[in-house]
């Protein structure tokens, strides 16, 4: 969240970055109610003041005029209420609207209208080539036995699907494979977190409210589920001054995931590569403010450490300002090369989002004991999601027998059997 003051002062730097985001922004109302709130303040203190004044003059009155002054004093006191009463009526609005407001991209960040506007930063290794027509994963999948989309769209509708056998054991490879990366050689600390939260988890995160349509809700016990860890993650310190030395915080959570892809309707239909349930690993970071640009390439590295282990061809893209996250100040995709589908799939994206979480979840930290306390830089990203990374690795590592060879890095969490075949 921005601060007041900074909208304040700021309004035409708000301004652009809300046009630049090609988005909407009650920026205008915001200042409009800020200044009905400040003059409400102003009139109450200063009415207070003079009632403080009446309160002494009372004490010195004469008996014959101190009940003039006491009415007075009622009068003062039945203003004050007045303005408490509207103070009451705006700070509410105020508070919700300083919600809806986007994070300021940084300055190095493209200008664009929408994912058109990505830039490709670099591309790592060669497409694999093949001397056959490559599947796509449906195709192969079933073939194999080992993705069901009909039995999983009989249980859940459509956008749903099962893995059967060595596709759900190749899936729970990746994630051990990835966990352990993260955790031994990275430096994580892993997180076993809720897959639902209380909708005031939610605004910390910045979750909601502009997400509230993707989000699932169990209305009965007030529980939302979890679009991604970084939600859980976003909320562990949520109301906390960490002490001195705690920064940095390096966390790790597999979860499943749960959206509606209202957003998308339409995007991405065949197979599995957008759907409403799905596993990832989740990457975030708590750190001093000066130090998160250099967290953030270490954790955009991190995720590249997986796919350069799984041998898989991928691109790093920045996102542009019409593309990035409501949170982030900057943002980057790493995106795989599926040769069976014949594109560029998306399995992480990671993003600076500066204090607007910290300030939204009223998290803190102090340099050194009875330092002031300061608001944290908190990092996301994906390190990495499923099921679009076993989709490339499945249609990576096909043959032309339609089996489907094992990455050499995944092969002690997936067994002696170095090949996926049709049973």
């Amino acid at each position: 969240m921005l601060s007041l003051q900074f909208i304040r002062e700021n309004p035409d730097l708000v301004r652009k970055a809300v046009r630049d985001r090609n988005t909407d922004a009650p920026v205008d109302r915001i200042l409009e109610l800020d200044s009905l709130r400040r003059e409400y303040i102003q009139q109450a203190d200063d009415l207070k003041a003079q009632r403080n004044n009446l309160g002494r003059e009372v004490g010195r009155a004469a008996p014959a005029d101190r009940q003039v002054l006491l009415d007075r004093g009622k009068s003062l006191s039945a203003a004050i209420d007045t303005f408490d009463d509207k103070l009451r009526t705006v700070e509410p609005e105020l508070n919700a609207l300083l919600l809806e407001v986007p994070n300021i991209p940084a300055s190095d960040v493209p200008i664009g209208k929408d994912e058109e506007s990505n830039v490709v930063v670099r591309t790592e290794g060669e497409p694999h080539t093949y001397d056959f027509e490559p599947l796509p994963h449906w195709e192969l999948g079933e073939r194999l036995g080992i993705i069901d989309l009909e039995r999983g769209a009989k249980i859940a509708g459509s956008r749903a699907y099962v893995l059967r056998g060595a596709g759900a054991h190749l899936q729970r490879a990746l994630i051990s494979f990835m966990l352990d990366l993260h955790t031994r050689e990275h430096g994580y600390t892993e997180i076993y977190p809720p897959f639902a939260m209380r909708e005031e988890n939610f605004f910390g995160s910045g979750h909601l409210p502009k997400f509230r349509e993707n989000l699932y809700h169990d209305a009965e016990e007030d529980f939302w589920f979890i679009p991604t860890a970084e939600a859980p993650l976003a909320n562990l310190h949520r109301g906390e001054i960490l002490d001195p030395g705690t920064l940095p915080l390096r966390y790790v959570s597999e979860t499943v995931c749960f959206r509606r892809e209202k957003m998308s309707a339409g995007r991405d239909v065949r197979g599995i590569k957008r759907v409403h349930q799905f596993e990832k690993v989740e990457l975030f970071r708590y750190c001093e403010p000066e130090e998160s640009e250099d967290h953030l390439k270490q954790m955009i590295a991190d995720a590249e450490d997986i796919l350069r282990r799984l041998g898989l061809t991928y691109r790093l893209l920045q996102l542009c300002t019409g593309d990035l996250d409501f949170k982030a100040v900057k943002s980057f995709d790493l995106e795989l090369w599926a040769p069976g589908c014949g594109e560029w799939l998306e399995v992480s994206s990671a993003s600076n989002c500066t204090d607007f979480q910290a300030r939204r979840g009223d998290i803190r930290f102090r340099r050194e004991r009875g330092a002031r306390p300061e608001y944290p830089h908190m990092l996301n990203a994906s390190g990495v999601a499923l099921p679009r990374l076993l989709v490339t690795v499945l249609e990576t590592y096909q043959l032309a027998d339609g089996s489907v060879a094992i990455p050499e890095a995944l092969r002690p969490y997936y067994g002696p059997e170095a090949v996926i075949s049709a049973s």
